[in-house]
C-alpha cells in the first residue's frame, strides 16, 4: 500500500502554511515506514499530479476556512473533500480542487483520501503561525498519525 501524506500551504503567509508545517515536524519526530511518502506540496497545484501515480491512500493537511475559531481542526473524507472545496476551506482551494478532478478525469485519484485541516486565523505575509494555530498544531499532527495508525501505519 502507498500513501502520500501532502502538506499544503505558503510558509510565508503565516497560518496558511501550517499543513506544509505539520508535515514538516512528522518528518523530523516521527520516521515511518516505506510505502509512505512526505510531501511538501507548497504551492504548487497541479504539478502535484505526477506524485499522485500508485497511490492508493492519501491524506492531505491544510489550513482551512470553515468559519470556525482559529485553530479548530476539521477532518474530511472522500467526496467531502471536493465538496468541501467548492465552499472555499483553503486560500489555495482551486489548485487543491482542480489537483484533485484532473486525477479523477485520469483515473489516478487514490482510492482512500481524508483531509485534516486547521482553522486559519491569519494569511498575512509572514513566516510565524498565530498563536491559536501554533497551539493547535501538536494536536494537528496527533491527528495525521492517529489517521495512519487508523491505515495500520506507525513510526517506526
Amino acid at each position: 500500500m502507498n500513501v502520500l501524506v501532502l502538506g499544503i500551504g505558503n510558509l510565508v503567509m503565516s497560518d496558511d502554511g501550517a499543513g506544509v508545517r505539520a508535515v514538516e515536524l512528522i518528518r523530523e519526530l516521527y520516521p515511518l515506514p516505506g510505502g509512505v511518502t512526505l510531501l511538501d506540496g507548497g504551492t504548487l497545484g497541479l504539478d502535484l499530479l505526477p506524485r499522485f501515480d500508485g497511490v492508493d491512500r492519501l491524506l492531505v493537511v491544510d489550513a482551512i476556512d470553515t468559519g470556525a475559531p482559529a485553530g479548530t481542526l476539521v477532518r474530511l473524507q472522500g467526496e467531502d473533500i471536493p465538496t468541501a472545496l467548492r465552499t472555499k476551506v483553503s486560500p489555495h482551494q482551486m489548485g487543491l480542487q482542480d489537483l484533485l478532478a484532473v486525477a479523477d478525469l485520469q483515473g489516478n485519484l487514490p482510492g482512500e483520501m481524508v483531509l485534516w485541516g486547521v482553522q486559519y486565523g491569519s494569511v498575512e505575509p509572514g513566516t510565524d503561525l498565530s498563536a491559536p494555530v501554533a497551539r493547535a498544531l501538536p494536536l494537528l499532527v496527533a491527528q495525521v498519525l492517529a489517521e495512519l495508525a487508523a491505515w495500520d501505519i506507525h513510526p517506526g
